[in-house]
This record gives C-alpha cells, structure tokens and sequence, in this order.
C-alpha cells in the first residue's frame, strides 16, 4: 500500500514505526514517532506548513539553479541509492492526529505537511521521474503529532535552521587545493576547482573537487598508497568510490604531511586521472554491452556509473609509470585495448556485482578482476618495451 492524500487523510507506509515521545510531549498531548518509510510513501504530502518550499522549482517564481543541497541529495540516490537512508537527513513532519496501524504498516494522519525536507521531496520526485524501475530507497522520517498551531509554525522556523557541511571550505581556505587547481590547469586555463559549498558545479563553472580527489586516488599506484600508510592494503582501493570524505581527508593529510613523493605524484596525476574519468563516463566502447545502468539516447553511450568506472580506473594504475624528465605519466601498452576491459568490466558487473553498479563500486573482486588484465598487459610490456 503506498502513501495517498483523501481530502484532509493522508495515509503513509512504513517500513518501521517507534513512539519517541518525551515525557514532557505525553504531558502536553503530543506524541512523537520516527522510523524509516519507503520514499515513494512522501512524495504526495503536502508542504504547506514548511517555511521553504521545493527551492528549484517555487511556486509562482523562476526556476533556480540547484544549490550544493540538491547537488547532493541527487548524486546519493544517482549513486548509492542504498546509502539513501543514512546519508540524508530525512524529513520532518507535522499532524493534528495520526493512527498507527502496526498490522497494515501505514498511519492515517489529519492534515499532514512536511516541515523539514521539502528539498528532499522534490529531488525525490525528480528522481523517481527520471529512473524507471529503479531501485526505492528507504527515507528517514520523524512525526509530530501536535494540534498546536502557534507550536507547529515554532518547529517549523526552529527545524530549518541547518549548519552546512563545511570540509571543502576548510581545505579552500588554507590554500590546500591551490597546487591541485594549478596543475589541472596545465591542461586546460580555464578550470576552476570548487573551493567551497557556495561553489557550484551544476552548472559548469567548477569541477568536482571531491570527485576529481577519488579519481586520483583510483589511480595513484599501490607503491604510492603504500608510502602514505604502511598498515593500509594499497591493493584495496573500494574506498575511492565509497568514501568520498575519506579520500579528501587523505588527501589533507598528503598536503600537510607528506611524502613529497606522493604528493608530486598526486598532482601530476591529477590532470590524467580527470581526462580518464571523462573518458570512460561517455566510452562509446560500451555499446552493446546491454548493462542496464548506461544511460543512453538513441544508443549513444550518455554516462556510464561511477560504480563500474572506479574498477576500470583504479586497474589502469598499473600503467602509472615516471617519463625522463621524473614526471607521472599514464604509459599505455600497444598490445591493450578498451574493448578487452570493458569485457571484463561486464563481466564483473553480471557475475560478481549482480547487474549492480552501487556493489561493483563497493566490491573488492570488482576491482582485482580487472586489475588483473592490467597487470599482466604491464609485466609482458616491461619485458619487451612495448609501450606507447
């Protein structure tokens, strides 16, 4: 049974339901409940009594660009959907009554409206509209049962007031991505790093900092990871995917601390790693392949999943290799070719991940199937020089 709205009656399925009241909430008559909904249980109720509305798409106002909120509500349930429910915050709601069905799993409420999370309804929307058939995370939900006006409008303001994740600002302002921008910069002049949560990426103008740090990552070689923490398995590189605070952390830590050697590396990378990663999202090489989770438009390949992308990458760090003048470089073997990773990369997608991109990019297998193929294509090359 899924969530509906009957005149001032909206019922909402739940997957799990708990009284959390306070003893100060029974004294007053309120009840409070929290548990976890399926998302398409919030879609249709309604927001009147939030102070913010869906910001993209306001009523009666212009279309905004999304904000880094949206960015990254969009980007969790493009990419691991089955993080949804412990990485988003979840939504807060008010009613004047509920009954809780503990046999249906549902609970009828009266007048009904979300005060928190307004933004995580409508990219919610946005992404059931947009994915067919895709996979229906769970959301977090907390209700408030309160016939109080004066008290609701109160939680209302008082549960909007958010402190935003700040760790990119940090590294912005002490100057740690400086030598990064400038080398991607090498490339291309006109790349700006985002440095901050007022950064935007959605529409062009910055490059995904974090992202573009777990690509280098992928591919820094494991005699490099190795240097950075000796304790650490070099050879498991599931956390570049899976991880992104990790990977900016470390790459904080590598700023501050060291190895040079590392360090240098990183940022000669830097430029490659972002080249590759762009490559293989769009790599027509994927034609026919028949993985469910390309996007495509009229079969050309649109974006392949990060999930499958991060073994392919983290594989070619076997090529990483230092030219004459000491600077990282990408050394690929004559002998390799695309085709033969991205049969490999199916593979691993069908046999090990289960048709699933998210498990793929969190499946050490994954990753040691194609690292592999690299590995022997290197050995043969050293062997007999038969590098590009």
């Amino acid at each position: 049974m899924t969530a509906s709205q009957q005149n001032d009656t909206f019922v909402l399925s739940y997957n799990s339901c708990r009284n959390i009241s306070a003893p100060e909430d029974d004294a007053a008559g309120r009840k409070v409940y929290s548990g976890h909904a399926p998302a398409t249980s919030v879609l249709d109720l309604d927001d009147n009594e939030n102070v913010r509305e869906y910001l993209v798409d306001a009523r009666g106002k212009q279309k905004r660009t999304p904000t880094l909120v949206h960015q990254a509500i969009r980007k969790t349930l493009r990419d691991q959907p089955d993080q949804f429910s412990i990485l988003n915050g979840g939504i807060v709601l008010v009613a004047r009554s509920a009954v809780v069905d503990d046999k249906e799993k549902v609970i009828r409420l009266t007048d009904a409206s979300i005060i928190n999370g307004s933004q995580t309804q409508g990219e919610l929307k946005r992404y059931f509209a947009e994915v067919q058939g895709g996979m229906v995370p769970s959301i977090r939900y907390e209700l408030i049962v309160c016939d109080d006006d004066d008290l609701i409008a109160e939680i209302s303001i008082a549960r909007n007031f958010q402190n935003d994740v700040r760790a990119i600002s940090i590294a912005g302002r002490r100057g740690q991505l400086d030598d990064l921008e400038a080398s991607i910069q090498r490339v291309d002049t006109s790349i700006k790093l985002r440095k901050s949560e007022t950064d935007l990426t959605a529409d062009g103008e910055f490059l995904d900092t974090e992202k573009l740090i777990q690509v280098i990552f992928a591919l820094l070689p494991e005699p490099m990871l190795r240097k950075m923490d000796a304790q650490a398995d070099p050879s498991n590189k599931v956390f570049t995917y899976a991880q992104k605070t990790r990977c900016l952390r470390l790459y904080q830590k590598l700023v501050e601390d060291g190895p040079r050697e590392v360090y240098q590396c990183f940022l000669d990378l830097a430029p490659i790693a972002w080249e590759l990663y762009q490559g293989w999202k769009a790599h027509q090489g994927f034609r026919g392949t028949r993985i469910r989770s390309i996007e495509r438009d009229n079969g050309e390949i649109i974006e392949v999943p990060d999930g499958v992308i991060f073994p392919i990458i983290a594989a070619m760090s076997a090529f990483v290799t230092q030219n004459d003048e000491g600077r990282w470089i990408v050394r690929t073997p004559k002998m390799f070719n695309d085709a033969e990773m991205i049969s490999a990369a199916k593979q691993a997608y069908m046999n090990i991940a289960d048709h699933n991109p998210q498990t793929m990019g969190k499946n050490r297998a994954c990753y040691a199937t194609l690292q592999q193929i690299t590995d022997i294509y290197a050995r043969l090359a050293n062997k007999v020089d038969l590098f590009s």
